[in-house]
């Protein structure tokens, strides 16, 4: 989140941090409703409510994927129309597919597609490095797991590019922003910097920023259905894979067979809520790793009181907004923003980051960032926690493509949400934020100024509109710092037959690491499409 939410300002360190963002998706191509069959423009009337039936969209559904192996897995590569409303224009994305298969016989389901999370983190990449181990044995036997690299990420072709801006070599070049711009001069700053990075977002990306919102992608993973031959689609997605089902369920809600949203994004929220939201839950989880420390890291907690370890972590805040820690190796110390973002991003997954983050603390307290500088840099966890996509664009891989990451959080967060044009507004959530939380609020909010100088989304909140889909299965960690969970109950209340299986614990999300309870619960919807009564805890 460079910031929470776009993350940006706590992952986006140049990243965006976290999460998802607010998020409400710009509409392609409207779906207009069936009229009655014979009257004028009926047919086409038809056509625009089942996509699959326009003649311009043939050839796209109609594609047959040609697996090969890579790694351990398989991969393909799926051709997608860039604009859904001008399909026979030439212009496309190609997307990369991987695909575990199973090698179940006669007890095979079927394929399921999966959304790791983002926007901006690939799903080939994830696959290749062990993704399908985040699902229950019961679903990786009965099911061809497959996710793919969404228009404009990763290995996608064309990709976005939102290069960082070279350093401004005036005097005042090097001087730290305050964590929380508060006067003029520092806003008017955090105003230069936001419109440099969506310049450079601009001039990298080119034609692609109108193209790559989560409405156009929900729209390709249709295409990707079809092309694996299916019928109906099997579908999970964790965090911001979660906006994408939804935004599935409302365009094509007949042709779900079984969804899971783990970590559920709320898209009746606007901007400016959805920035308070993940706000509050990084607070929250920072003050629950405080009290559960002593139960999680035992003796290695830096402070023997959930009081203590408060005032250890608001002290280094302090501290480092005007004195840095020194970091071996390096000129520049560690300043608020970086200790902030070391501190969130443990929160993702306490069961391996609660221990590192104790470390780390204890060391800031004697004066030495190197730990944290280290938590810092080393990005979201991996597949198990499901956290968003990280990288600094430009950097590659070694054997895969560019990651393109932070580009891609940036241009999709902003394609997604009507974000104000004018500064007035994101200054007046800003205060609102870090009055209910504190720094964690002030990242969220800047993280996404720079949407106010690109391309903006032409849709506003909404609830989810999604009748006839079956019931879809919304998966809420309560002490979830991401996706708060109180989002999940919201996004489960508002799906037709809704059903909100929770897991009591700290982390971002469930599947994949909360255990036998979750697992067998969410398998057996996948597998059986045995209904999770409503209230189920784990």
């Amino acid at each position: 989140m460079k910031s929470l939410t776009s993350l940006k300002p706590l992952r986006h360190r140049a990243r965006m941090r976290v999460l998802a963002l607010p998020l409400a998706a710009l509409t392609a191509l409207p779906l207009a409703g069936c009229t009655t069959e014979g009257g004028p423009g009926s047919a086409r009337q038809r056509a625009d409510a089942d996509p699959a039936a326009r003649p311009e969209l043939q050839r796209f559904y109609r594609q047959k994927l040609t697996w090969r192996e890579c790694g351990d897995v398989e991969c393909a590569r799926l051709t997608v129309p860039r604009d859904y409303a001008h399909p026979g224009d030439g212009k496309t994305f190609v997307l990369p597919v991987a695909r575990a298969a199973t090698d179940e016989g006669e007890g095979r389901v079927g394929t399921l597609v999966y959304n790791p999370g983002g926007p901006g983190e690939s799903g080939v990449a994830d696959l290749r490095d062990g993704g399908a181990e985040s699902f229950g044995a019961k679903a990786r036997a009965r099911f061809d797991i497959v996710s793919f690299d969404p228009r404009g990420v990763a290995g996608s072709r064309p990709a976005l590019d939102c290069p960082e801006e070279e350093e401004d070599e005036q005097e005042d070049a090097a001087e730290e922003q305050p964590p929380v711009p508060r006067t003029a001069a520092a806003r008017a700053r955090a105003l230069a910097d936001a419109r440099a990075e969506a310049t450079a977002c601009r001039r990298g990306s080119r034609g692609l920023l109108r193209h790559v919102g989560t409405q156009d992608v929900a729209r390709d993973l249709d295409v990707l259905r079809a092309a694996l031959g299916e019928r109906k689609l099997t579908y999970v997605g964790w965090s911001y894979g979660t906006h994408l089902g939804t935004r599935y369920a409302e365009q094509f809600p007949r042709r779900v067979r079984a969804m899971v949203l783990d970590g559920a994004v709320d898209p009746s929220l606007g901007w400016a809520q959805r920035a308070l939201s993940e706000g509050t839950g990084f607070r929250r989880a920072v003050d629950d790793y405080a009290k559960q420390c002593a139960e999680v890291v035992g003796s290695g907690c830096p402070g023997e009181s959930p009081g203590e370890i408060r005032r250890l972590i608001e002290d280094l805040y302090e501290r480092t907004e005007h004195d840095p820690l020194p970091v071996d190796g390096e000129e520049e110390g560690l300043g608020t923003t970086d200790v902030v973002d070391a501190v969130s991003l443990a929160m993702y997954a306490p069961e391996d980051d609660w221990t590192p983050l104790s470390a780390a603390l204890r060391a800031g307290a004697r004066g030495d960032g190197t730990k944290l500088a280290e938590l810092s840099e080393a990005g979201e966890p991996g597949p198990a926690a499901r956290s968003r996509g990280k990288g600094k664009s430009g950097e590659r891989e070694s054997d895969g493509p560019v990651d393109n990451s932070d580009a891609a959080i940036l241009a999709v967060s902003c394609a997604d949400t009507g974000y104000p044009r004018t500064a007035e507004p994101y200054w007046d959530a800003l205060e609102r934020a870090e009055g209910r939380a504190g720094l964690y609020g002030v990242s969220s909010v800047l993280s996404v100024l720079a949407c106010k100088d690109l391309p903006p989304g032409t849709q506003r909140p909404r609830r989810v509109a999604a009748d006839g889909v079956p019931p879809v299965l919304v998966v809420g960690t309560t002490g979830d710092p991401a996706t708060p969970y109180e989002e999940a109950e919201s996004v489960a209340e508002q799906l037709p037959g809704g059903m909100l299986l929770t897991y009591e614990a700290p982390g971002h999300t469930a599947y994949g690491r909360a255990g036998a309870c979750v697992t067998k619960r969410v398998d057996d919807y996948l597998v059986g499409l045995r209904e999770v009564p409503d209230g189920t805890t784990c």
